[in-house]
């Protein structure tokens, strides 16, 4: 069995462990888990059930914008990002999409609902799984009416810079290509100024920015994304198409708290990029995993021993009640790769006794 971060029912029966008991290091969500702010924030505000929310959203959308360095006008809110990417992909109706890959599989089930195809360019190992933009470039053409790119990439944690995306969109501009970019993951980037794409917004309107509050912000019950674009007849079609009220009442004084939460923002980008470095050292200096840099919060890593799999490697930390990602059902890997997220350091300490350790 092949398990998503989110199916600790799934483990919970067929392992036998309860899953309050498992530290999921498959989720890619924040270790510090709800800010202190936003739990006091919710129970004060409780109220805020018993009325509708604002149907246009405006003080939530003020905050995001003033999150992401934007303007109000260009950021459209929905029940996930997930929401989000499904209503643009019925607005945009792509016949044919290219998918940067490995990674995340809802963009390619969202095109083919809509009844479109989608080619894969391949991000490849021998590059590290790094874009080569020239190569990438070459191969876009009329026929492609849609891109997406995940950045930084899940499961590969590699990413593209802001200039490198400029080559990308005025390529795509040339063929009328619209392009649409999953930044889940930037807020946790060391890099995050050099390749946020949000500024990009401001010059090109073939492209659509995704974010959401689930993995930075710990929230993934609470289903609230955003998309940010400089296309406002693109925002129109999203707004005329989308149902009213999508995000309760709780979600908007979350989203209002949230994103004005420096204290926690700041802990949560000190801790991810301490523990990152050094787990990503700790992995460079074993000689049985090749590990690829990474820029979200989670790392791909290559086993390089013959006589162990990405399934054993999953078998053996989950019974020490650890959760990692076998990788083997991603497109174009195999057996042979395991992902993991940062978590607080003394988890983070088991799971390296656990996967550098073991024999």
């Amino acid at each position: 069995d092949h398990f998503h971060g989110s199916d600790l029912e799934k483990i919970e029966e067929i392992y036998g462990i309860k899953k309050e008991e498992i530290v999921s290091f498959s989720a890619n969500v924040n270790p510090l888990g709800v800010s202190p702010l936003l739990r006091t924030t919710l129970a004060d505000k409780i109220d805020a059930i018993t009325t509708y929310p604002d149907r246009e959203y405006t003080s939530l959308r003020k905050c995001i914008a003033a999150y992401c360095g934007t303007d109000h006008e260009n950021v459209i809110v929905g029940n996930g990002s997930t929401e989000l990417i499904s209503l643009f992909i019925q607005i945009e109706h792509p016949k044919k999409a290219m998918i940067i890959g490995p990674t995340y599989s809802e963009y390619e089930r969202e095109i083919s609902l809509g009844g479109g195809t989608t080619l894969y360019y391949p991000l490849r190992e021998k590059d590290d799984f790094k874009l080569d933009v020239n190569d990438f470039i070459s191969h876009l053409n009329e026929n492609i009416d849609l891109l997406v790119i995940c950045n930084p990439n899940n499961p590969t944690s590699s990413c593209i810079t802001s200039a490198d995306m400029r080559h990308i969109l005025d390529a795509c501009k040339e063929y009328d290509i619209y392009v649409m970019v999953d930044e889940t993951y930037v807020e946790f980037a060391e890099n995050m100024e050099e390749i946020d794409s949000v500024p990009l917004t401001n010059y090109y309107n073939n492209i659509v920015i995704l974010r959401g509050t689930s993995k930075f912000f710990a929230a993934p019950g609470l289903r609230l994304g955003y998309a940010i674009t400089g296309n406002r007849d693109l925002i129109k079609a999203i707004n005329t198409r989308k149902n009213p009220w999508t995000i309760n009442s709780l979600a908007v004084v979350a989203g209002e708290t949230m994103f004005s939460d420096t204290a926690y923002i700041k802990e949560t980008k000190d801790l991810i990029t301490k523990e990152r470095a050094r787990m990503y050292q700790a992995f460079c200096e074993s000689p049985d995993y090749k590990v690829y840099k990474p820029s979200g919060n989670f790392m791909l890593v290559r086993i390089l021993r013959n006589d162990l799999t990405s399934q054993e490697l999953f078998d053996r930390a989950i019974r020490e009640k650890m959760m990692i990602r076998d990788c083997s059902t991603f497109p174009f890997l195999d057996n042979k790769y395991i992902r993991f997220c940062i978590m607080n350091p003394e988890d983070n300490d088991r799971l390296l006794h656990c996967l550098l350790n073991n024999e």
